[in-house]
């Protein structure tokens, strides 16, 4: 075999290192992503026709490992030792004095630490033999971790080869191995939709990842790891700064924390304190806290150790995000749109730097998969100025008698019935017009441009009237008075009289405009201009039914339901007769005339695919004419499915329920026939 063969693979496998270093220790890639991808797949061609030149350490070699039956235990050669905390800035300042007076400096030596963000992760340990990676470990219980070699390899930010040269002949690097933010959310939402198990944390997701029997598990996982620091170090020399080795880390193509500084004193140490906390939860990934260390190796030699821990390094830890209390009520709350959420009301708990006594549930189905009960112990979690949620409930904890919290059946505000839609996580209040928690944004709306267009009347003053009580329903805003409005804030004569004349003016309108601006869900300005063109009368709308909805371009299932749902709740109709009774009026005509005898009477249609001389619209128009009907979903109901190219589900649930398959050209027989 050619040398020459062998310094093309060697090439290829170098200058994948390189970009892998670029990409992931940098973040400064050099090439697109196609680039990259056209290195490796030339790699992975030549390795796979001459598979007796591949390597442990190839880059192609990340996930080759079958899966194991067991961990097996690796003995530290030297202990990863955990470190003291400091919960307050007197504490810091106390183990600043304690480094001074070990040291024997005054009160002015300008003594540097090594300062970085404390990553909520899983700690472990990568030992390089000759520059490639032989072993990865858990820290365990710091003396004695798990091999988790197969695991480790899977990630891409930790090089199976270090770049270089000039690393010791074994270097034993340490660091955490966390998953970012973004890909915990994005992990944890493709479990839910798939029904599986989610992470409570990320701190839990990366410990979790990293003990999985079979690695290609662990691969699917978007795990990252930065280095903090040296065990052990034989057959080369590191710098004698610890700052100074972390950068030479880095050189050697492992990645490390790009927020890491140097500072002096404890001045330099609550600074940076402050401001890493500041952004906190701008960071891409969980932090607890910061960790300061004497940079001087010859310095923290000097320090030694006391227990299990180095007087050289502390953990300035930020206040406690989770905290276990217990749940004293589940309740439900109306948003501004109307959707039904349960929140948790908590035995206070001071957690995240501030008392927390309520937490978001999120949804109904959220609250039964956690299964979170009144008298439950649970974990609560506050990151920054995200609202508190109920991360998990601690089942042995779990008092006898608790029951499993229910969807409530009616509005909690305005006892208007709450539904929920097929296929969505959230319900949703009924009451629209009339439920006071949905008031101010239904109103916004109802004076909004393409509604009632009620000039001058904007959001703030909306939430300004809706705040003293004077704006219930929309109903409300052609009783205010000139003298009235002049009387609020920032609102003067001039301004007044020209809102009420706006308001005079708005009450003569459309119907179609009516109709939008009663907020109906997915009743947007196309559908009720649909609806109204069809109907002609608002009563007629009022009485329709589902099937009468149905039969209006734009008008599924989905929607006449929710119109259905709309005007029968009675305070909605109250409301709407108030708005006549103060003068909102609208030209109103005949309805569209279906034909009630035809070729397809009594006949229900769904149209699906692209037709080929037809538009969806002008197909169901031709239906409609001749008596048929036309809905939006295939069901045991439906008498003919009109299909065209790219047919989709509709047709192949059509083929099961063994319903009637036409084509343009076959509709327009069963029309003349």
């Amino acid at each position: 075999m050619s040398s020459g063969l062998h310094k093309k693979i060697e090439s290829l496998r170098d200058q994948i290192r390189h970009h892998n270093y670029r990409y992931h220790a940098l973040d400064d890639p050099e090439i697109p992503d196609i680039e990259y991808d056209r290195l490796l797949r030339e790699l992975q061609a030549l390795e796979a026709e001459y598979p007796e030149l591949i390597t442990p350490d190839s880059p192609t070699q990340r996930v080759g490992d079958a899966p194991i039956s067991a961990f097996g235990t690796v003995q530290h050669e030297l202990p990863m030792l955990s470190l003291g905390n400091a919960f307050s800035e007197d504490e810091l300042r106390e183990f600043h004095r304690r480094v001074l007076d070990k040291l024997e400096l005054d009160d002015q030596a300008e003594l540097k630490y090594a300062a970085e963000p404390k990553l909520d992760g899983a700690a472990v340990s990568l030992l390089y033999e000759n520059g490639v990676l032989i072993r990865g470990a858990t820290r365990g219980d710091g003396t004695t971790g798990e091999d988790i070699t197969h695991n480790v390899r899977t990630i891409e930010s930790i090089p199976l080869k270090l770049l270089g040269n000039g690393y010791p002949d074994r270097l034993e690097v340490r660091g955490e191995v966390f998953m970012p933010k973004a890909g915990f959310d994005e992990y944890n939402a493709k479990a839910r939709a798939a029904g599986e198990k989610t992470f409570v944390n990320p701190r839990n997701a990366a410990a979790g990842s990293l003990r999985q029997l079979n690695p290609k598990l662990t691969a699917e996982r978007p795990l990252d790891m930065y280095a903090y620091s040296v065990g052990v170090a034989s057959g080369g020399t590191l710098p004698r700064r610890h700052s100074e080795i972390i950068d030479q880390l880095q050189e050697w193509g492992i990645k490390v924390c790009p927020e890491r500084r140097v500072v002096i004193g404890a001045d330099g140490c609550l600074e940076f304190y402050k401001n890493i906390g500041e952004r906190r939860d701008a960071l891409s990934y969980e932090i607890d806290g910061v960790v300061y260390k004497v940079d001087s190796l010859d310095m923290q030699a000097e320090l030694g150790f006391v227990s299990r821990a180095p007087r050289w390094a502390v953990a300035h830890k930020f206040p406690a995000q989770e905290e276990l209390t217990e749940v004293e009520a589940v309740e439900f709350q109306v948003g501004r749109t109307g959707a039904v959420t349960p929140v948790a009301r908590l035995k206070p708990v001071f957690v995240g730097g501030v008392t927390v006594s309520n937490a978001t549930l999120h949804n109904i189905d959220e609250l039964h998969r956690k299964d979170v009960r009144v008298g439950d112990t649970v974990i609560v979690r506050r990151a920054g100025d995200v609202i508190p949620e109920v991360a998990s409930v601690i089942l042995g904890r779990r008092p006898s008698g608790t029951r499993r919290v229910q969807l409530p059946k009616k509005c909690p505000v305005c006892k208007s019935h709450v539904a929920r839609e097929e296929g969505e996580t959230v319900a949703r209040c009924t009451g629209g017009l009339f439920c006071a928690a949905q008031r101010a944004e239904a109103l916004k709306h109802f004076v909004s441009r393409r509604a009632l267009d009620i000039e001058g009347f904007g959001g703030k003053l909306v939430e300004q009237l809706v705040a003293a009580d004077r704006l219930k329903t929309p109903a409300d805003i052609f009783q205010l008075s000139t003298k009235e409005l002049s009387e609020l804030e920032r609102m003067g004569e001039k301004s007044a009289n020209n809102l009420t004349a706006s308001i005079q003016a708005s009450k003569s309108t459309t119907l179609s405009r009516f109709l939008y601006a009663l907020g109906i869900r997915e009743v947007g300005d196309a559908t009720a201009a649909s609806l109204a063109a069809h109907f002609g009368k608002l009563k007629n709308v009022i009485s329709a039914t589902d099937e009468e909805l149905q039969s209006v371009a734009d008008v599924g299932p989905v929607v006449a339901s929710r119109i259905r749902s709309f005007f029968d709740e009675q305070h909605n109709l109250d409301v709407i007769d108030r708005l006549q009774e103060y003068g909102v009026e609208w030209p109103e005509s005949d309805p569209v005339k279906t034909p009630k005898d035809g070729a397809l009477s009594g006949k229900t249609f769904v149209i699906t695919g692209t037709l080929p001389t037809l538009t969806r619209d002008e197909a169901k128009e031709t239906i409609q004419e001749a008596g048929g009907k036309v809905t939006g979903s295939v069901s045991s109901k439906t008498d003919y499915l009109l299909a065209g190219e790219k047919a989709g589900s509709k047709l192949a649930k059509a083929e099961r329920l063994d319903v009637t398959i036409l084509d343009e050209a076959a509709l327009e027989k069963l029309i003349s026939s």
